[in-house]
This record gives C-alpha cells, structure tokens and sequence, in this order.
C-alpha cells in the first residue's frame, strides 16, 4: 500500500499549530478593524486571463495553472502536442489559474463591484495563496495571505497608516522588526540617471535579491541583462547609500537633481518619513534603496518587514500601485496595500516561543463522566458554563477515571470537574487543578468565577 504524503511546499497543521495560527490571524485582523478596514474573499482560483502579466515573466512562470475539464486536449493540434511546448499548451489547456496573491483578484473584485463600493474602500483579506516556486525554509507552495488595501485614495496619509497598521501587529506579537521603506520612482530615477530607463524591471528584480546574494552575484545578473560596465558602476554609490533616513533623503535630493521622477519619489518617502516621527513607532523604520519588490505593478511606496531575531525573508510587505485596475478596464484608480506573510510570522513566533500560553488552550474544563444519571445531571451545568464563556467539555464515555485524566493531560486541559454521587447530593462541584494536584469542592457560580478570573 502506498504511503500517503501531501505535495511538497504544503503543510498540515495540528490543533496546537492552528491555536498558533489563529492567534496570529486574530491579532492582525484586530489591527486591521482599529483602522477601519472590512473583510472580503475571492475564489481560491481565477480566471487565467486575470491572473497573467500582473507579476512579469517570472511571476507568470510560478503560477500554478489548472488543466481544462473534460478533454483538454480538445482544439490542440497534434503537431502542436508533439511539440510538447508546455507553455504553449498551457494557453490553450488551461483558462483558470490558482491565485498567485490577493492584490490582483482585488483589483479585479473592485473592478467588478464598482457600483457597490463606497470610496476609498478599505479591505482586508486573510486567505491561502499559490506559487509553483521551489520549497525551501520560509518558502512554501501554499501559503497565507493577511492583506489590507486602501483603493480609491492618492493620499500618503494610507501608508503612514499601513506602517502604523505594521508595527501595532509586531507590537502585539512580541516581534522585533525593522520597516524598510523605499519609492519605485526613485528606482526609476535611478534608472534614468545611468541612462537605462528601459530596463527599470531588470533592474530592480536584480538589486531586490541583495538581501539573498552578494553585490558581486547582483552586478552580475545586471551585467547578463544587457547593462554596461558604465551603468553598472554608476549604480554602485546610490545601492550602498548609508547614514540615517534624513542624511539618505538630503544626498538623494542632490543625486536626483536632474530627475524629476526621482525627485517626486524622494518627496514622497520625506512626507512618510515626516508624519511617522512623532508617530511613536516601536519598530525601527529604514530607507532601503536595495528595497525593489520585484513585482511589475508596484509605482509609488514599497515597504517590507524584517525580523530583527531570526534568520528568514520579509515576513510583510507591500507598496502603492497606481495603475492596476486599469488593465481590468478602470482608469485612474490608485490603491495601496501590504500583506503579511502569515507562515512566516509562524515560524518566527514557533522559533522565539512568542506565543501566549492562555491564548493557545483550547478547552479550559473537562468533566468527568461517571455514567448517564450524571451525564444528565451536568447538561445543564455545561450549558450554563458554556454560557459564560468557559470552554468546557464532558467526556463522552464513563471510561476509567485514569483514562479521563490521561485525556486531560494529553490536550493540556488546565481543570478537571468531578461529579460523582456525593456531589449531586450536596450541589458541589470537585475542581481539579491539573499543575498543581489541587482538588477543592466549589458551587457552580464559584467555578464559573475561577475560570473567568
């Protein structure tokens, strides 16, 4: 019999892991609420019409595609087949797509429900998304999403807010971050200044590894996409740019002089950079010009979240996008947003042993069970402390009272209630503390106090 297994760059989460999970999905949907955003979903796949070239080539290569129900060779020729040009058949094999991430199906949603939306809309979607990228640590092929996005606004007020939203989140959960912030029209100044404004998208897909390789590896890569020797040392000074934020926006105004998109970029970080200093952020905010989100719809802003303490990529990110609902057919529309990578954040909380222990216990009482006269003598009790907001579960059998306890230990339940004969007659109520092997005799309004305090 084969052994059964799951697809690699997939997970299964146990109960402890999804209490993680769950606090994690709470505590950024609470941020998410103070700010006035509301939840939407989208469907798990997506027209593939909608789905290609929002994320360039190599976002195009990683999108899982789904094959066409029934025949999907239908309307292939055979010499087309013989080819066996896999991108190629995929055109004509497949019309969906699984969704690559949550920004471009609401663009799409907001495209759609136009007539619906009052503007700006503020939305926040918490859902899995799929990349055909290879598994490696912190990088999986199904993974969460925890987006939020203002559309409808050019306002730089949204990503004061979004960094705001960024560092509440770390702050909750325990997480010591640096926000690195940078302006895709500061890399295209960039790109005009060395004279090769048309290869912007090599360009930046190129320098936003720099967090992953080497400047030698980077330099080279610029050098295989066509960039002369002259262009790439021009480069050099501006990529290891240093100091603090305020020396970083005063040098940039010098280098851009001639650069009205660079200019216009380096405005916008000064406006960011200027409301957020009195904002009282606990988490370190940094101008990164190696910071490129290589993703083609970015226009303006673009932020990512590091982990001071752990080794692992972004664990949040995101930026303006000016013009992306116009490939859907709705000009004029700008939107900005950020996605927490809520695997990742996982992973950096499981390594720090972040996690607060109270908020993982699922139930917090177990009764006993001794048999049907006292099944029916504490249904109505459990629905009282249900009530009251006390996660309480009753054994389902009169199994041995050592297999009950052992029950107990196993999902790390806190108190065990005993009910036997004597305590029905009496109207009490014996309440085990499993840490301690405390065992006291309570009323029913006395327990529902303990275990609310």
């Amino acid at each position: 019999m084969q052994k059964p297994t799951i697809p690699k760059g997939t997970r299964d989460f146990s109960p402890e892991e999804m209490a993680k999970r769950n606090y994690i999905f709470d505590t950024i949907r609470e941020v998410y609420h103070l700010y006035g955003f509301q939840q939407i979903e989208t469907p798990a796949m997506e027209n593939l019409s909608t789905l290609m070239g929002k994320y360039g080539e190599e976002g195009d290569r990683l999108l899982f595609k789904i094959l066409n129900s029934g025949d999907c060779f239908a309307g292939i020729p055979d010499g087309e087949l013989l080819e066996r040009h896999a991108a190629k058949f995929a055109v004509k094999a497949c019309e969906k797509g699984l969704r690559y991430d949550l920004t471009v199906p609401f663009a799409r949603y907001v495209v759609q429900h136009r007539n619906e939306i009052n503007f700006p809309f503020k939305r926040y979607q918490i859902q899995p998304v799929w990349r055909a990228d290879r598994p490696q640590k912190g990088r999986y092929r199904e993974f969460y999403q925890c987006d939020g996005d203002v559309i409808g606004s050019d306002s730089l007020m949204n990503e004061v807010e979004l960094v705001q939203i960024m560092d509440e989140v770390f702050r909750r959960l325990g997480i010591r971050v640096c926000i690195k912030i940078n302006n895709r029209k500061i890399l295209s100044g960039i790109a005009e200044l060395i004279n090769e404004p048309e290869k912007i998208v090599d360009i930046t897909v190129a320098i936003d590894k720099l967090d992953k390789t080497d400047l030698a590896s980077v330099n080279e890569e610029l050098r295989s996409k066509g960039l002369s020797e002259e262009a790439v040392g021009r480069l050099q000074p501006i990529l290891l740019l240093g100091g603090s934020n305020d020396g970083k926006i005063a040098e940039l105004r010098q280098v851009f002089a001639s650069s009205e998109t660079g200019l216009k970029g380096v405005d916008e970080l000064a406006f960011i950079l200027g409301k957020l200093g009195g904002a009282g952020l606990q988490a370190g905010l940094e101008v990164d010009l190696t910071l490129a989100r290589g993703l083609n719809y970015y226009t303006g802003t673009i932020f990512e979240v590091k982990a001071l303490d752990v080794q692992i990529g972004s664990i949040t990110g995101g930026g303006r996008y000016d013009n992306l609902t116009g490939v859907f057919g709705m000009e004029g529309i700008s939107g900005v947003g950020i996605s927490f990578g809520a695997d990742r954040i996982f992973d950096v909380l499981n390594q720090l042993e972040l996690y607060p222990a109270g908020r993982l216990s699922a139930t917090q009482l177990l009764f006993v069970n001794f048999g049907p006269e006292e099944e029916e003598y504490l249904l109505p009790l459990l629905g009282k402390i249900r009530a009251a907001g006390i996660r309480t579960e009753l054994y389902p059998e009169a199994a041995k009272i050592k297999k009950q306890m052992g029950y107990a230990n196993a999902k790390q339940i806190p108190f065990v209630a005993i009910v036997g004969e004597n305590e029905m007659a009496e109207g009490k109520i014996h309440i085990k503390n499993m840490l301690t092997g405390e065992q006291t005799p309570v009323t029913l309004d006395e327990l529902i106090h303990t275990l609310q305090t």
